[in-house]
């Protein structure tokens, strides 16, 4: 039997370079009865961790650093016992946030394994630079945060992004894989692979 997917979604505010905006954000909680893994822990633990219930978490997995995505994780992690996952990379992003608190790297190709469920690490820099997406085969689904939502890639305007990185990312890495494959975003609604890949030539035109 397979992981299954639940889906909370929780607001804050997302901050940098002197700016700060409202935000809603998705956290989405993968495993089975027994154990889970969170990806991204934004805004609010108590609601996470009431979601998660008497769960084992095996790990928070953190798409990327910025603070609407972070915020919570070490907390979280420390409630459950358990590590906070970020791709190296984004450790100055990190510590904007949370300086001084540990996690443990990602690397690209990395499996994690929860429920009989295997998540593989996908390094899809561009939004910053550590952003990692997460995939699922079994469950045909890709989890990922910033880099790609349903009409866009994720924004790059601020400090620490890219556009051609991220377009880099989205054709090399994200768009290989099946059109089928969901897409459950960091905000907003899911979309499909196969929705979103035939649009790159056009969102690289306008320099989206």
């Amino acid at each position: 039997m397979s992981a299954r997917v639940e889906h909370l979604v929780t607001s804050g505010t997302f901050s940098l370079d002197g700016q700060t905006f409202d935000v809603d954000n998705n956290v989405w909680i993968v495993g089975d009865d027994q154990q889970v893994v969170v990806v991204d822990a934004p805004h609010d633990a108590d609601a996470i961790a009431a979601a998660i219930g008497d769960r084992r978490l095996l790990a928070v997995v953190c798409t990327h650093a910025h603070d609407d995505h972070v915020r919570e994780a070490p907390r979280l992690a420390a409630r459950f016992g358990a590590p906070v996952l970020l791709h190296p990379a984004d450790r100055e992003v990190w510590d904007l946030t949370n300086a001084g608190t540990a996690t443990q790297d990602l690397a690209h190709g990395e499996v994690i394994t929860v429920a009989g469920t295997d998540l593989h690490v996908l390094h899809t820099p561009g939004h910053t630079p550590g952003s990692v997406c997460l995939y699922a085969p079994e469950l045909a689904t890709v989890f990922t945060g910033d880099t790609l939502f349903a009409g866009g890639p994720g924004a790059t305007g601020r400090s620490f992004s890219s556009f051609p990185t991220i377009v880099d990312s989205l054709r090399d890495v994200l768009f290989e894989l099946p059109a089928e494959t969901r897409v459950h975003t960091g905000h907003g609604q899911d979309t499909t692979i196969g929705d979103e890949s035939p649009h790159l030539r056009e969102w690289v035109d306008r320099g989206h």
